[in-house]
């Protein structure tokens, strides 16, 4: 029988408390309306010289380790955007609230730290699409970007997107995590988000990297993150191809998952209050 609350139309407190934290996670970004400005023409310089770099490279070129010239700059534009959106810089408020004494605080919530967290990082990315759909406008507008060639691969695509991005999302919260340990992460966080873009396929394409790497990355996480739903967008991928691909995606998930609820088992009995 469904409580008075629930009967009316009212959401539990639980669910209630998440959308807040998603809102609190948007409004971080939103709340500096100018930054987002920038950040917003920041990313169309990037596509623009991206898609002239990655020309001028291929000027004069047909091919460059079997990739034509469209293929690289469309890979290029695309990662350019999606990082932007899914790595921002502070993609955890973790670690601040550790240093601050306030994780004392959330942990009498009764929602878990890693669901609060993980909808906050989910707002956070929210507010940052325009942000990459400026960057994804540009590269349509300089021919550098094409759709996906069908409906069914576009679909194929936003469902390896949503996997990549849970990926992140659960990679990124349980490197935040390590806070409970030294307090202060800066040093491995930078590490972390240089390792995760070049290993992602973010900086440089897989397919441009040599054999024996491509083989070790194509197993680890990070290629679930970027590389897999990029190179579904081009629909270069046999159908059997693409099946491996989403359920490598799905594994990682599962992995992750995983690794992340035994750090927190851990972390929880470090928790030392700091300041307030």
């Amino acid at each position: 029988m469904a409580t008075p609350e629930l009967a009316s139309g009212t959401q539990p407190p639980i669910t209630q408390g998440l959308r807040g934290m998603t809102r609190a996670g948007a409004r971080s970004v939103l709340v500096f309306r100018f930054d987002t400005f920038v950040a917003a023409i920041g990313m169309i310089i990037q596509v623009v010289l991206t898609v002239i770099v990655w020309r001028t490279v291929y000027e004069g070129h047909g091919q460059v380790a079997g990739i034509d010239q469209s293929t690289a700059v469309a890979y290029a534009v695309l990662a350019a955007c999606f990082q932007t959106i899914v790595m921002p810089w502070a993609f955890s408020s973790i670690p601040l609230r550790i240093r601050l004494g306030q994780i004392g605080v959330d942990l009498t919530r009764p929602q878990s730290l890693i669901a609060q967290a993980l909808a906050q990082n989910a707002g956070t990315m929210l507010a940052r699409l325009p942000i990459g759909l400026a960057g994804l406008a540009t590269g349509l507008l300089l021919g550098g970007l094409q759709p996906p060639h069908s409906v069914g691969g576009a679909l194929i695509w936003g469902l390896s997107m949503a996997l990549g991005v849970a990926n992140v999302m659960l990679a990124n919260l349980a490197m935040s995590m390590v806070a409970f340990w030294t307090i202060d992460n800066g040093g491995p966080m930078i590490l972390y988000r240089f390792g995760t873009a070049f290993c992602s396929g973010a900086l440089i394409p897989l397919w441009f990297m040599p054999g024996w790497l491509q083989q070790i990355l194509g197993w680890l996480p990070f290629q679930a993150q970027m590389y897999a739903p990029l190179t579904i967008w081009f629909g270069t991928l046999t159908s059997t191809q693409t099946v491996i691909t989403l359920a490598l995606q799905v594994f990682w998930i599962a992995v992750l998952a995983v690794l992340l609820k035994i750090i927190w088992s851990r972390a929880v009995h470090r928790v030392v209050v700091q300041g307030g």
